[in-house]
C-alpha cells in the first residue's frame, strides 16, 4: 500500500534537538525516565481527576501548562495542568494508546488507523497526517499455548503503539506494518523508512544521532537518525512454538553510551550503544520486561509482568540492588523524580518508593480498584489470578476476557509523568489523575 501524506495547513517549526523534558514518553528522547523536578514525597491527595470516555493505557505528555493524553475512547485530550479542565479534544475514531510527543507547537501521536497525527497544541486541529501501510497487533498461531493451535491469534498483551520521538526536524516512530519511519515535522513528508521482520510497537530512543528501537522480530536495531541506515542489531530470545517469550515490547533507554532494554524473553539487557555488544543481561525467570527501564545514578529500574516486581539493578554490572514486589503486572515505566521512583501496577495502585532502598513511601488506589466490580482483587489488594484467568489456556478468547477482568479494577498501565511536585498518570477506569 502506498504511503500517503495529507498536509492540511503549513506549519514551520524550529529545529528540535530534544522535545520538552516532560513533553514526550518517559521524559526525554533518550527515554531515561528522569524528571527534573521532584514529585510528592507524601501523598496529600488528588489535586484533580479528569474523566475520559474509556480506559487510558498511554502516558501523559506535559508542555506549557497543558497535559496531553489519549484514551481508548478514540480521543486525544488537552487538559489544563493546573485545574484539570478540558481545553480541547480530537477524535480519531480509533483507540489511542500511543503516548504523545509535544514539540514546536504540535502534538504528535500514532492511531490504530495507522496514521501519525500532527495537531496544533492550542486548538487540537490537524495540521498534517502521515499514513503508514497498515496497523495491527502482534499475532501468531498457538500464541501463549492457546487452542486451536492452527488459528492465528492477536495478542491482547500487545497493549501500546509506538510513541513518537522528535529530533532534528523529524518525527521517528514504529508501526504495525513492521517499519520504522522518519517524517518531516513541518510537512509530514517521508524522510526514510526502515523495514524490520515484524510489528514495531516499541518507542524509539534517540542519542548521539542514533535511533534505537526494538521489534517483535526479537531484534533491537540501531539506525542512523539522518539516513535510516542500520548500524547494528541485537538478537533477543526466540520462542517459535507458543511465541510467549519473544519480542521487544519494551522501549530502550540510553545513558552514558549504554542501551538498556527489556524483552519478553525474560531479560533486561545492557548493550554497548556503539556496537550492540552485550555488556550484561539480567534474568527475570521468564517474566516479561515490557516497561521501559528508567536509569539514574548508576541504577536501572525495570518492572516485570507476571513476577509483579520492580527490579533495581546496578547499571555497570547488572547485579540486583533491591526488588519491590507490587500487587499486579508492571507495564508502567518508572518515573524518577527527587528521591522517589513512581510507577503503576495492574491492581489499580500507583506506588512511590525510595529510589535507593526500595522502601515504600506511599501508594494511591484508583476509584475502580476500591469498588472492584468483578471481584478480582484479594484482601491484601493484589490481583487474584484464579479469578482473572479462570479459563486460562482453554480457548483463545479467554485472553481477551482476562484482560477485560483486569481492566475492571482501574489498573495503572500508564507511565507517570512528574512536574512541579505533581505526578500525572492514566488508569483503565478512564481517569487521568493528578496527585500532589
Amino acid at each position: 500500500m502506498k504511503r500517503i501524506l495529507f498536509l492540511l495547513a503549513p506549519v514551520w517549526l524550529a529545529t528540535a534537538q530534544t522535545a520538552n523534558p516532560q513533553g514526550t514518553f518517559h521524559s526525554n528522547i533518550a527515554r531515561t525516565g528522569v524528571y527534573p523536578s521532584a514529585g510528592p514525597k507524601q501523598l496529600n491527595g488528588v489535586k484533580w481527576a479528569f474523566k475520559s470516555g474509556g480506559p487510558i493505557l498511554g502516558s501523559p505528555a506535559i508542555a506549557a501548562g497543558v497535559v496531553y493524553i489519549g484514551s481508548l475512547d478514540g480521543f486525544v485530550y488537552a487538559v489544563d495542568q493546573e485545574t484539570g479542565k478540558e481545553k480541547w479534544k480530537h477524535a480519531t475514531h480509533q483507540p489511542v494508546v500511543s503516548s504523545p510527543a509535544v514539540s514546536g507547537g504540535l502534538v504528535f501521536f500514532e492511531g490504530y488507523d495507522g496514521v501519525l497525527y500532527a495537531l496544533a497544541t492550542d486548538t487540537g486541529t490537524v495540521k498534517w497526517y502521515f499514513v503508514a501501510e497498515y496497523e495491527r497487533r502482534f499475532e501468531a498461531k498457538h500464541l501463549h499455548g492457546y487452542s486451536p493451535e492452527s488459528q492465528t491469534i492477536p495478542d491482547s498483551w500487545d497493549l501500546y503503539l509506538s510513541s513518537p520521538a522528535v529530533f532534528n526536524n523529524h518525527v521517528y516512530f514504529g508501526s504495525g506494518d513492521g517499519n520504522v519511519y522518519a517524517v518531516d515535522t513541518s510537512t509530514g513528508v517521508l524522510h526514510w523508512k526502515f523495514s524490520t521482520g515484524d510489528i514495531v510497537h516499541a518507542s524509539p530512543a534517540i542519542a548521539n544521532g542514533t535511533v534505537y528501537i526494538g521489534s517483535w522480530d526479537s531484534n533491537l536495531y540501531a539506525l542512523d537518525a539522518e539516513s535510516g541506515q542500520e548500524k547494528w542489531r541485537f538478537k533477543g530470545g526466540e520462542d517459535p512454538v507458543v511465541h510467549n517469550q519473544v519480542g521487544f515490547q519494551s522501549s530502550p533507554a540510553v545513558v552514558d553510551g549504554v542501551v538498556y532494554t527489556g524483552c519478553r524473553d525474560g531479560h533486561v539487557y545492557a548493550l554497548d550503544a556503539n556496537t550492540g555488544r552485550k555488556k550484561w543481561d539480567y534474568s527475570t525467570a521468564k517474566n516479561w520486561v515490557n516497561a521501559t527501564p528508567a536509569v539514574r545514578d548508576g541504577v536501572v529500574y525495570a518492572g516485570t509482568s507476571f513476577g509483579w516486581n520492580l527490579h533495581a539493578l546496578d547499571a555497570r554490572t547488572g547485579r540486583e540492588r533491591f526488588t519491590f514486589h507490587a500487587g499486579g503486572e508492571i507495564f508502567s515505566s518508572a518515573a524518577l523524580a527527587g528521591d522517589l521512583a513512581y510507577f503503576g501496577a495492574a491492581n489499580g495502585r500507583l506506588y512511590a518508593i525510595d529510589a535507593k532502598t526500595g522502601k515504600l513511601a506511599w501508594q494511591f488506589q484508583t476509584e475502580a480498584s476500591k469498588a472492584d466490580p468483578m471481584k478480582v482483587l484479594k484482601p491484601d489488594g493484589s490481583l487474584d489470578d484464579e479469578a482473572i484467568f479462570a479459563h486460562y489456556f482453554h480457548d483463545s478468547q479467554d485472553m481477551a476476557l482476562a484482560m477485560y477482568r483486569m481492566f475492571s479494577v482501574g489498573g495503572v498501565w500508564s507511565s507517570p509523568a512528574v512536574d512541579k511536585g505533581v505526578v500525572y498518570f492514566g488508569s483503565t477506569d478512564g481517569y487521568l489523575y493528578a496527585l500532589h
